[in-house]
């Protein structure tokens, strides 16, 4: 016979409790200092203007060459 776990019914507080919770949890965050925010904020700005001006050469490429392929 198999054992059934047994799944403890959720906590009643509402809204009031939820927010006091998350409260809580922020305070434990830590958070990015001012140069670490700019700094990794040019990083990703960078690497998706990277990223989209590598798709658009492919795609002119692949362009060029099907109008040399099939003209």
């Amino acid at each position: 016979m198999e054992k059934k776990e047994t799944v403890a019914p959720p906590e009643k507080g509402g809204l009031l409790v939820f927010l006091q919770d998350v409260r809580t949890e922020l305070k434990k965050v830590i958070w990015p200092t001012r140069q670490q925010l700019i700094s990794e904020s040019f990083a990703v700005i960078l690497m998706v203007v990277a990223s989209t001006l590598m798709i658009y050469l492919v795609d002119t490429l692949f362009v060029w060459l099907a109008r040399r392929v099939f003209p």
